[in-house]
């Protein structure tokens, strides 16, 4: 996504399983690679991780 992600939309790199597809790839972006998971962001389900990055997405919404 050369421009950015829109809040909201999934990653065009995310795979069915969530995973993404340049998880260990030079060509990964540097705000990926940086990302520090907590136990705060990732909660204790998939649904509390999600909600912590819609919150995210909407403080960095441009």
């Amino acid at each position: 996504m050369p421009h950015g992600k829109p809040a909201g939309i999934p990653c065009v790199q995310l795979l069915p399983d969530y995973r993404c597809a340049l998880f260990g790839k030079p060509e990964r972006p540097a705000v990926c690679a940086s990302l520090r998971p907590t136990e705060t962001m990732c909660g204790s389900d998939r649904d509390e991780a999600i909600a912590f990055l819609e919150r995210l997405e909407a403080m960095t919404r441009r």
